[in-house]
Protein backbone atom coordinates (compact mmCIF):
# COMPACT_ATOMS: atom_id res chain seq x y z
CA UNK A 1 0.00 0.00 0.00
CA UNK A 2 1.28 3.27 -0.70
CA UNK A 3 0.54 6.67 1.15
CA UNK A 4 0.34 9.67 -1.29
CA UNK A 5 0.66 13.34 -0.58
CA UNK A 6 -2.20 15.18 -3.01
CA UNK A 7 0.35 15.41 -6.35
CA UNK A 8 3.48 14.47 -4.44
CA UNK A 9 4.69 10.94 -4.15
CA UNK A 10 6.45 10.08 -0.44
CA UNK A 11 9.54 7.83 -0.01
CA UNK A 12 8.74 4.59 2.52
CA UNK A 13 11.32 5.83 4.77
CA UNK A 14 9.94 9.24 5.03
CA UNK A 15 6.73 7.68 5.59
CA UNK A 16 8.44 5.64 8.43
CA UNK A 17 9.95 8.87 9.91
CA UNK A 18 6.47 10.73 10.07
CA UNK A 19 4.79 7.92 11.19
CA UNK A 20 7.31 7.63 14.49
CA UNK A 21 7.06 11.45 14.87
CA UNK A 22 3.61 11.24 15.32
CA UNK A 23 3.65 8.65 18.10
CA UNK A 24 3.64 10.08 21.58
CA UNK A 25 7.22 10.04 23.10
CA UNK A 26 7.81 7.14 25.40
CA UNK A 27 9.97 7.27 28.55
CA UNK A 28 13.11 5.22 28.46
CA UNK A 29 13.90 5.73 31.98
CA UNK A 30 13.02 4.06 34.86
CA UNK A 31 12.69 7.44 36.73
CA UNK A 32 10.52 8.54 34.15
CA UNK A 33 7.88 5.89 34.03
CA UNK A 34 4.73 6.90 35.29
CA UNK A 35 3.56 4.12 38.16
CA UNK A 36 1.09 4.50 40.81
CA UNK A 37 4.51 4.12 43.08
CA UNK A 38 6.40 6.68 41.31
CA UNK A 39 3.20 8.84 41.19
CA UNK A 40 2.70 8.80 45.08
CA UNK A 41 6.66 9.15 45.96
CA UNK A 42 6.76 12.81 43.38
CA UNK A 43 4.27 13.75 43.92
CA UNK A 44 5.92 16.84 45.49
CA UNK A 45 8.21 17.18 42.49
CA UNK A 46 7.60 20.85 40.27
CA UNK A 47 9.11 22.39 37.84
CA UNK A 48 9.74 25.79 39.56
CA UNK A 49 12.58 27.64 38.94
CA UNK A 50 15.64 28.74 41.60
CA UNK A 51 14.24 31.70 42.68
CA UNK A 52 10.74 30.69 42.46
CA UNK A 53 11.80 26.93 44.79
CA UNK A 54 13.25 29.34 47.52
CA UNK A 55 10.71 31.67 47.76
CA UNK A 56 10.73 34.34 51.11
CA UNK A 57 7.87 32.15 52.92
CA UNK A 58 9.90 29.07 52.23
CA UNK A 59 12.95 30.04 53.19
CA UNK A 60 11.91 31.79 56.08
CA UNK A 61 10.05 28.51 57.17
CA UNK A 62 13.26 26.54 56.65
CA UNK A 63 15.06 29.01 58.82
CA UNK A 64 12.99 29.02 61.58
CA UNK A 65 12.76 25.15 62.11
CA UNK A 66 16.82 24.94 61.37
CA UNK A 67 17.06 27.61 64.35
CA UNK A 68 14.55 25.33 66.50
CA UNK A 69 16.57 22.15 66.17
CA UNK A 70 19.67 23.64 66.57
CA UNK A 71 18.83 25.51 69.42
CA UNK A 72 16.39 22.58 70.86
CA UNK A 73 18.72 19.33 69.35
CA UNK A 74 21.97 18.21 70.94
CA UNK A 75 23.51 16.92 67.41
CA UNK A 76 21.59 19.28 65.24
CA UNK A 77 23.62 21.81 67.52
CA UNK A 78 26.83 20.03 68.39
CA UNK A 79 26.99 19.12 64.37
CA UNK A 80 26.78 23.22 63.87
CA UNK A 81 29.05 24.02 65.91
CA UNK A 82 31.47 21.57 64.86
CA UNK A 83 31.17 22.87 61.03
CA UNK A 84 31.82 26.12 62.15
CA UNK A 85 35.17 25.38 64.39
CA UNK A 86 36.39 22.64 61.86
CA UNK A 87 36.23 25.50 58.61
CA UNK A 88 37.43 28.63 60.75
CA UNK A 89 39.79 26.88 63.90
CA UNK A 90 41.45 29.93 65.45
CA UNK A 91 41.22 31.83 62.74
CA UNK A 92 42.86 32.95 58.65
CA UNK A 93 46.71 33.60 58.65
CA UNK A 94 47.76 35.79 56.09
CA UNK A 95 50.67 35.66 53.82
CA UNK A 96 51.72 38.26 51.69
CA UNK A 97 53.79 37.09 48.58
CA UNK A 98 54.92 40.65 47.13
CA UNK A 99 58.79 41.36 46.13
CA UNK A 100 59.25 43.67 48.75
CA UNK A 101 59.55 41.26 52.31
CA UNK A 102 59.87 44.27 54.18
CA UNK A 103 56.41 45.11 53.07
CA UNK A 104 54.95 41.76 53.06
CA UNK A 105 55.94 41.41 57.20
CA UNK A 106 54.50 44.99 57.75
CA UNK A 107 50.73 44.25 55.83
CA UNK A 108 51.35 40.53 57.70
CA UNK A 109 51.86 42.23 61.04
CA UNK A 110 49.33 45.54 60.93
CA UNK A 111 46.35 43.15 59.18
CA UNK A 112 46.93 40.23 62.12
CA UNK A 113 46.57 43.33 64.83
CA UNK A 114 43.30 44.38 62.97
CA UNK A 115 41.79 40.86 62.79
CA UNK A 116 42.41 40.75 66.62
CA UNK A 117 41.04 44.13 67.40
CA UNK A 118 37.82 43.42 65.48
CA UNK A 119 37.82 39.89 67.06
CA UNK A 120 37.27 38.74 62.74
CA UNK A 121 37.89 34.66 63.46
CA UNK A 122 34.71 35.20 65.64
CA UNK A 123 32.92 36.50 63.60
CA UNK A 124 33.73 34.04 60.69
CA UNK A 125 32.39 31.67 63.05
CA UNK A 126 29.68 33.35 63.18
CA UNK A 127 29.11 33.34 59.50
CA UNK A 128 29.89 29.99 59.17
CA UNK A 129 26.90 28.71 61.82
CA UNK A 130 24.49 31.83 60.05
CA UNK A 131 24.98 29.64 56.78
CA UNK A 132 24.41 26.45 58.29
CA UNK A 133 21.54 27.13 60.07
CA UNK A 134 19.90 30.02 58.06
CA UNK A 135 21.43 28.95 54.71
CA UNK A 136 23.44 32.11 54.40
CA UNK A 137 25.55 34.72 55.98
CA UNK A 138 25.58 38.95 55.41
CA UNK A 139 28.46 41.21 56.53
CA UNK A 140 28.63 44.91 55.72
CA UNK A 141 31.88 46.64 55.36
CA UNK A 142 31.74 49.45 57.75
CA UNK A 143 33.68 52.18 59.75
CA UNK A 144 34.04 51.59 63.39
CA UNK A 145 36.06 55.16 64.82
CA UNK A 146 36.53 53.22 68.34
CA UNK A 147 38.76 50.44 67.02
CA UNK A 148 42.03 50.77 68.57
CA UNK A 149 44.05 49.99 65.19
CA UNK A 150 44.70 52.96 62.63
CA UNK A 151 42.69 51.24 60.08
CA UNK A 152 38.87 51.87 61.57
CA UNK A 153 37.52 48.97 59.09
CA UNK A 154 34.96 46.23 60.97
CA UNK A 155 32.32 44.44 59.61
CA UNK A 156 28.45 44.49 60.81
CA UNK A 157 26.94 41.27 60.73
CA UNK A 158 23.44 41.18 59.89
CA UNK A 159 20.78 38.00 60.03
CA UNK A 160 18.91 37.01 56.62
CA UNK A 161 15.85 38.16 57.95
CA UNK A 162 16.78 42.05 57.79
CA UNK A 163 18.05 41.43 53.76
CA UNK A 164 14.27 41.98 52.61
CA UNK A 165 12.32 44.14 50.56
CA UNK A 166 9.42 45.40 52.62
CA UNK A 167 7.66 47.97 50.24
CA UNK A 168 6.12 45.45 47.83
CA UNK A 169 4.88 48.42 45.59
CA UNK A 170 8.08 49.77 44.69
CA UNK A 171 9.77 46.63 43.42
CA UNK A 172 11.18 46.55 40.03
CA UNK A 173 11.87 43.32 37.68
CA UNK A 174 15.67 43.42 38.90
CA UNK A 175 14.87 43.27 42.90
CA UNK A 176 14.50 39.88 44.58
CA UNK A 177 13.58 39.52 47.81
CA UNK A 178 16.00 42.66 49.35
CA UNK A 179 18.72 42.28 46.45
CA UNK A 180 18.45 44.69 43.26
CA UNK A 181 20.25 43.07 39.97
CA UNK A 182 21.19 45.04 36.78
CA UNK A 183 20.63 44.00 33.57
CA UNK A 184 23.35 41.90 33.84
CA UNK A 185 22.71 39.98 36.95
CA UNK A 186 25.17 41.94 39.23
CA UNK A 187 23.63 42.86 42.39
CA UNK A 188 23.94 46.65 43.01
CA UNK A 189 22.52 46.93 46.11
CA UNK A 190 20.95 45.34 49.18
CA UNK A 191 17.72 47.01 51.18
CA UNK A 192 18.26 45.93 55.00
CA UNK A 193 16.11 46.75 57.61
CA UNK A 194 17.57 48.68 60.93
CA UNK A 195 15.62 46.38 63.12
CA UNK A 196 15.21 42.59 62.75
CA UNK A 197 11.94 42.17 62.08
CA UNK A 198 11.36 39.68 65.25
CA UNK A 199 12.69 41.85 68.24
CA UNK A 200 10.05 42.26 70.58
CA UNK A 201 7.99 45.21 70.53
CA UNK A 202 9.23 45.97 66.86
CA UNK A 203 6.78 45.73 63.94
CA UNK A 204 7.03 45.60 60.38
CA UNK A 205 8.60 48.58 58.93
CA UNK A 206 8.74 50.06 55.26
CA UNK A 207 11.86 52.07 56.43
CA UNK A 208 15.12 50.11 55.05
CA UNK A 209 18.75 51.02 54.62
CA UNK A 210 20.08 50.87 51.24
CA UNK A 211 23.43 49.34 51.07
CA UNK A 212 25.85 49.47 47.98
CA UNK A 213 27.17 46.12 46.51
CA UNK A 214 30.11 47.21 47.22
CA UNK A 215 29.94 47.35 50.75
CA UNK A 216 27.61 44.47 51.69
CA UNK A 217 29.18 40.66 51.66
CA UNK A 218 26.94 37.76 50.86
CA UNK A 219 27.95 34.22 51.60
CA UNK A 220 25.75 31.15 50.17
CA UNK A 221 26.04 28.18 48.56
CA UNK A 222 24.61 28.18 44.99
CA UNK A 223 22.88 24.93 44.28
CA UNK A 224 20.77 26.17 41.38
CA UNK A 225 21.48 28.58 38.45
CA UNK A 226 20.09 31.42 38.60
CA UNK A 227 19.85 31.02 42.78
CA UNK A 228 20.40 34.27 44.41
CA UNK A 229 19.73 33.67 48.00
CA UNK A 230 20.53 30.37 50.12
CA UNK A 231 18.95 27.76 51.86
CA UNK A 232 20.50 26.24 54.97
CA UNK A 233 22.76 23.36 54.60
CA UNK A 234 21.16 21.10 57.32
CA UNK A 235 17.87 21.90 55.14
CA UNK A 236 17.98 17.87 54.03
CA UNK A 237 18.40 16.51 57.71
CA UNK A 238 15.78 18.73 59.22
CA UNK A 239 12.75 15.96 59.07
CA UNK A 240 15.97 13.17 60.13
CA UNK A 241 16.82 15.90 63.36
CA UNK A 242 12.77 15.56 64.29
CA UNK A 243 12.37 11.73 63.92
CA UNK A 244 15.64 11.30 65.84
CA UNK A 245 14.27 13.30 68.99
CA UNK A 246 10.66 12.14 68.90
CA UNK A 247 11.74 8.26 68.62
CA UNK A 248 14.38 9.48 71.15
CA UNK A 249 11.60 10.67 73.59
CA UNK A 250 9.34 7.84 73.08
CA UNK A 251 12.14 5.56 74.09
CA UNK A 252 12.87 7.60 77.58
CA UNK A 253 9.36 7.69 78.15
CA UNK A 254 8.96 3.97 78.08
CA UNK A 255 11.70 3.47 79.82
CA UNK A 256 10.70 5.59 82.70
CA UNK A 257 7.12 4.34 82.88
CA UNK A 258 8.33 0.69 82.93
CA UNK A 259 10.68 1.78 85.62
CA UNK A 260 7.63 3.39 87.74
CA UNK A 261 6.17 -0.51 88.62
CA UNK A 262 8.55 -2.14 91.61
CA UNK A 263 6.49 -5.37 90.72
CA UNK A 264 3.25 -6.83 90.24
CA UNK A 265 1.29 -9.49 92.00
CA UNK A 266 0.35 -12.27 90.31
CA UNK A 267 -1.60 -15.54 91.04
CA UNK A 268 -1.68 -19.27 89.24
CA UNK A 269 -4.51 -20.58 90.84
CA UNK A 270 -7.75 -20.58 88.77
CA UNK A 271 -10.71 -18.64 89.72
CA UNK A 272 -12.40 -19.63 92.12
CA UNK A 273 -9.04 -21.71 93.70
CA UNK A 274 -7.34 -21.11 96.89
CA UNK A 275 -5.96 -17.61 96.09
CA UNK A 276 -7.29 -14.76 98.90
CA UNK A 277 -9.42 -12.37 97.56
CA UNK A 278 -6.87 -9.22 96.71
CA UNK A 279 -9.54 -7.10 95.77
CA UNK A 280 -9.13 -4.01 95.07
CA UNK A 281 -5.16 -3.92 95.12
CA UNK A 282 -3.54 -1.51 97.46
CA UNK A 283 -0.21 -0.26 96.49
CA UNK A 284 2.45 -1.63 98.68
CA UNK A 285 5.58 0.87 99.55
CA UNK A 286 8.68 -1.31 99.31
CA UNK A 287 11.33 0.14 100.92
CA UNK A 288 15.28 -1.94 101.53
CA UNK A 289 16.13 -4.41 103.07
CA UNK A 290 12.28 -4.96 103.78
CA UNK A 291 10.58 -7.88 103.59
CA UNK A 292 6.54 -7.98 102.60
CA UNK A 293 4.54 -10.99 103.32
CA UNK A 294 1.99 -11.48 100.73
CA UNK A 295 -1.27 -12.60 100.38
CA UNK A 296 -2.35 -16.81 100.50
CA UNK A 297 -1.72 -17.37 96.79
CA UNK A 298 -0.28 -14.66 94.94
CA UNK A 299 3.50 -13.84 94.33
CA UNK A 300 5.16 -10.81 93.37
CA UNK A 301 7.36 -10.44 90.34
CA UNK A 302 9.70 -7.17 89.21
CA UNK A 303 8.39 -5.65 85.88
CA UNK A 304 11.34 -5.97 83.10
CA UNK A 305 11.84 -2.83 81.15
CA UNK A 306 11.87 -3.61 77.47
CA UNK A 307 13.29 -0.12 76.36
CA UNK A 308 15.52 0.92 74.96
CA UNK A 309 15.80 -2.39 72.88
CA UNK A 310 18.70 -3.23 70.79
CA UNK A 311 17.14 -1.88 67.83
CA UNK A 312 16.93 2.24 69.58
CA UNK A 313 21.13 1.99 69.17
CA UNK A 314 21.04 1.25 65.00
CA UNK A 315 18.28 2.85 64.13
CA UNK A 316 19.97 6.10 66.00
CA UNK A 317 23.13 4.49 64.50
CA UNK A 318 21.54 4.89 60.74
CA UNK A 319 19.68 8.41 61.21
CA UNK A 320 22.56 10.12 62.47
CA UNK A 321 24.85 8.39 59.55
CA UNK A 322 22.23 9.33 57.27
CA UNK A 323 22.85 13.12 58.71
CA UNK A 324 26.56 12.98 58.94
CA UNK A 325 26.47 12.07 54.82
CA UNK A 326 24.22 15.20 54.24
CA UNK A 327 26.33 17.26 55.89
CA UNK A 328 29.91 15.48 54.09
CA UNK A 329 30.89 14.90 57.25
CA UNK A 330 31.72 11.19 58.86
CA UNK A 331 29.73 9.31 60.93
CA UNK A 332 31.86 9.98 64.03
CA UNK A 333 32.25 13.36 64.12
CA UNK A 334 28.78 13.80 63.81
CA UNK A 335 27.94 11.54 66.68
CA UNK A 336 30.87 12.03 68.83
CA UNK A 337 31.39 8.42 69.03
CA UNK A 338 34.52 6.05 67.43
CA UNK A 339 33.69 2.95 68.73
CA UNK A 340 34.53 0.37 65.92
CA UNK A 341 36.54 2.87 64.08
CA UNK A 342 40.75 1.50 63.00
CA UNK A 343 43.06 3.35 61.60
CA UNK A 344 42.29 2.95 57.55
CA UNK A 345 38.73 3.71 57.95
CA UNK A 346 39.50 6.92 60.28
CA UNK A 347 42.07 7.86 57.46
CA UNK A 348 39.59 7.43 54.69
CA UNK A 349 36.47 9.17 56.06
CA UNK A 350 38.91 12.15 58.04
CA UNK A 351 40.42 12.84 54.09
CA UNK A 352 37.13 13.29 52.57
CA UNK A 353 35.79 15.39 54.92
CA UNK A 354 39.31 17.57 55.45
CA UNK A 355 39.15 17.46 51.40
CA UNK A 356 35.13 19.44 51.79
CA UNK A 357 36.54 21.61 54.89
CA UNK A 358 39.39 22.89 52.28
CA UNK A 359 36.08 23.75 49.65
CA UNK A 360 34.70 25.67 52.02
CA UNK A 361 37.70 27.32 52.96
CA UNK A 362 38.69 28.25 49.10
CA UNK A 363 34.98 29.55 48.85
CA UNK A 364 34.96 31.99 52.12
CA UNK A 365 38.97 33.23 50.90
CA UNK A 366 37.18 34.29 47.77
CA UNK A 367 33.81 35.58 48.68
CA UNK A 368 34.60 37.26 52.21
CA UNK A 369 38.51 37.45 53.09
CA UNK A 370 39.83 38.74 49.89
CA UNK A 371 36.81 41.36 49.94
CA UNK A 372 37.68 42.24 53.56
CA UNK A 373 41.55 42.42 52.39
CA UNK A 374 40.90 44.90 49.74
CA UNK A 375 38.93 46.97 51.68
CA UNK A 376 41.87 46.86 54.45
CA UNK A 377 44.49 47.66 51.75
CA UNK A 378 41.99 50.54 50.54
CA UNK A 379 41.86 52.13 53.54
CA UNK A 380 45.39 51.56 54.94
CA UNK A 381 47.66 53.33 51.67
CA UNK A 382 45.93 56.29 52.75
CA UNK A 383 47.77 56.48 56.56
CA UNK A 384 51.09 57.79 55.83
CA UNK A 385 52.47 56.99 59.45
CA UNK A 386 51.56 53.08 58.46
CA UNK A 387 52.29 52.54 54.58
CA UNK A 388 55.61 54.12 53.29
CA UNK A 389 55.14 56.75 50.96
CA UNK A 390 58.10 55.06 48.69
CA UNK A 391 55.91 51.97 48.11
CA UNK A 392 54.08 53.50 45.55
CA UNK A 393 50.46 52.11 44.48
CA UNK A 394 50.31 48.72 43.66
CA UNK A 395 47.81 47.24 41.38
CA UNK A 396 47.89 43.84 42.42
CA UNK A 397 48.71 42.25 45.80
CA UNK A 398 49.15 38.58 45.38
CA UNK A 399 48.21 36.32 48.83
CA UNK A 400 47.53 33.43 50.46
CA UNK A 401 45.84 32.47 53.29
CA UNK A 402 47.14 30.44 56.13
CA UNK A 403 44.17 27.74 58.56
CA UNK A 404 44.58 25.53 61.09
CA UNK A 405 46.51 22.31 60.32
CA UNK A 406 44.09 19.23 60.62
CA UNK A 407 45.24 16.46 63.41
CA UNK A 408 45.87 13.32 61.84
CA UNK A 409 44.87 10.06 63.02
CA UNK A 410 48.27 8.73 63.34
CA UNK A 411 50.62 11.43 63.75
CA UNK A 412 53.51 9.02 64.20
CA UNK A 413 52.75 7.41 60.62
CA UNK A 414 52.13 11.23 59.21
CA UNK A 415 55.20 12.17 60.02
CA UNK A 416 57.38 9.25 58.41
CA UNK A 417 55.02 9.58 55.23
CA UNK A 418 55.79 13.56 55.26
CA UNK A 419 59.72 12.64 55.94
CA UNK A 420 59.49 10.09 52.95
CA UNK A 421 57.90 12.74 50.95
CA UNK A 422 60.64 15.11 51.25
CA UNK A 423 63.43 13.04 50.63
CA UNK A 424 61.93 11.63 47.43
CA UNK A 425 61.31 15.31 46.28
CA UNK A 426 57.98 14.87 45.73
CA UNK A 427 56.70 18.00 48.03
CA UNK A 428 58.31 20.77 49.15
CA UNK A 429 58.41 22.71 52.49
CA UNK A 430 55.83 25.04 51.77
CA UNK A 431 53.35 22.59 51.05
CA UNK A 432 54.21 20.60 54.06
CA UNK A 433 54.01 23.22 56.27
CA UNK A 434 50.72 24.89 54.69
CA UNK A 435 49.11 21.16 55.71
CA UNK A 436 49.75 22.17 59.11
CA UNK A 437 48.69 25.48 58.76
CA UNK A 438 51.94 27.17 58.97
CA UNK A 439 54.06 29.75 57.31
CA UNK A 440 57.34 27.67 56.16
CA UNK A 441 59.36 31.03 56.23
CA UNK A 442 58.18 32.52 59.58
CA UNK A 443 58.66 28.29 60.97
CA UNK A 444 62.21 28.00 59.34
CA UNK A 445 63.50 31.64 61.12
CA UNK A 446 62.19 30.23 64.32
CA UNK A 447 64.02 27.09 63.89
CA UNK A 448 67.22 28.80 62.78
CA UNK A 449 66.94 30.99 66.29
CA UNK A 450 66.66 28.27 68.14
CA UNK A 451 69.51 26.46 66.78
CA UNK A 452 71.49 29.89 67.41
CA UNK A 453 70.45 29.98 70.88
CA UNK A 454 71.46 26.11 71.44
CA UNK A 455 75.18 26.59 70.19
CA UNK A 456 75.10 30.09 72.51
CA UNK A 457 74.52 27.97 75.80
CA UNK A 458 76.75 25.03 74.00
CA UNK A 459 73.65 22.26 73.91
CA UNK A 460 73.47 20.05 70.91
CA UNK A 461 70.23 20.34 68.70
CA UNK A 462 68.99 17.01 70.19
CA UNK A 463 69.93 17.72 73.59
CA UNK A 464 66.41 17.84 76.05
CA UNK A 465 64.64 16.63 73.21
CA UNK A 466 61.95 13.84 73.34
CA UNK A 467 63.52 11.13 71.84
CA UNK A 468 60.51 8.65 69.73
CA UNK A 469 60.43 5.75 70.98
CA UNK A 470 61.01 1.89 70.34
CA UNK A 471 58.90 -0.62 68.59
CA UNK A 472 59.29 -2.63 71.63
CA UNK A 473 57.97 0.32 73.65
CA UNK A 474 55.41 1.10 71.51
CA UNK A 475 53.84 -2.19 72.00
CA UNK A 476 54.92 -1.79 76.09
CA UNK A 477 52.57 1.11 75.67
CA UNK A 478 49.66 -0.17 73.64
CA UNK A 479 49.69 -3.12 76.00
CA UNK A 480 49.43 -0.30 79.09
CA UNK A 481 46.60 0.75 77.59
CA UNK A 482 44.75 -2.07 77.06
CA UNK A 483 45.59 -3.50 80.65
CA UNK A 484 44.14 0.28 82.11
CA UNK A 485 41.21 -0.18 79.71
CA UNK A 486 40.11 -3.42 80.69
CA UNK A 487 40.36 -2.97 84.06
CA UNK A 488 38.54 0.26 83.66
CA UNK A 489 35.49 -1.97 81.90
CA UNK A 490 35.60 -4.49 84.91
CA UNK A 491 35.20 -1.80 87.18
Amino acid sequence: MRFLWPGKATHPNRRLRSWRAALPLRARYDAAMTTEDNRRHWAAADGLSARAANSPQVRRILRNRARYEVANNSYARGIVLTLANDTIGTGPRLQMLTANAEVNRRIEQEFSGWAKAVNLAEKLRTMRMARAQDGEAFAILTSNPRLPTPVKLDLRLVEADQVTTPDLGTLSVNAVDGIVFDAFGNPVEYHVLPNHPGDAGVGWSLQYDRVPAESMIHWFRVDRPGQVRGIPDIMPALPLFAQLRRFTLAVLAAAETAADFAGILYTDAPPGGEAEAAEPFEPIELEQRALITMPGGWKMSQLQAEQPSTTYAEFKHEILNEIARCLSMPFNIAAGNSSGYNYASGRLDHQTYYKSLRVEQAHLETVVLDRVLAAWLDEAVLIRELWPEELGPMLEWPHQWFWDGQEHVDPAKEASAQATRLASHTTTLAHEYARQGRDWEEALRQRAKELALMRELGLTPDQGLPRPMSKDQNMDEADEEEEITNAAAAA
